[in-house]
Order: C-alpha cells, then structure tokens, then sequence
C-alpha cells in the first residue's frame, strides 16, 4: 500500500470518526480505553488537531470492523477497502 493511499484513508477515517464512535455507541473516553490512547488524543482526532497514525488508524479499523453498524460504514465511507479486508478478516480453520 502506497504512502499516499495511506494518507486518504487516514483522511477518510478523520473526517468520519465522530459518526463512526457515535454509530457504535461509546463515548470518547470508552474509545480511547480500548484503543489504548488518552480521550484527549480521540478528541484531538476528532477536532482534527492531531493527525492519526497508522498504528492508530489500523486500531480503529479493527475495532470498527468488530461491529457490524460500523463496519457497514466503514465499507459506505471508503475506509475499509478490499486490500485491508484481508487483514482484518478472521480466517476460520
């Protein structure tokens, strides 16, 4: 994956991270708890003050694929491409 790709989905993710928290029903603070980071980082994310990483952005990812109302949105939202399906797809053995 090309850094510029990177760029648009991280991009993508920002501008859609306020819905995205609200669709799966966890306040800022719950978010940053599970991703790991302080609720004024998600409030930086979300106010667009602070850019995410991509360490952070594949966080995210997983955590809204987890939830199918989010996933849904993620896949509407151009964040979720066929490219990063296959990573955060549970391959059954």
């Amino acid at each position: 994956m090309t850094e510029e790709t990177k760029k648009l989905l991280i991009d993508r993710m920002t501008e859609n991270i306020v819905v995205l928290r609200a669709k799966m029903g966890v306040t800022q603070a719950e978010l940053a708890d599970i991703v790991g980071l302080s609720r004024q980082s998600v409030l930086a994310f979300e106010k667009r003050q602070r850019a995410l990483t991509w360490n952070t952005f594949l966080s995210l990812l997983f955590i809204f694929t987890v939830n199918e109302d989010t996933k849904a949105l993620l896949e509407m939202f151009g964040i979720l491409t066929d490219e990063l399906k296959e990573y955060v797809s549970v391959k059954k053995r």
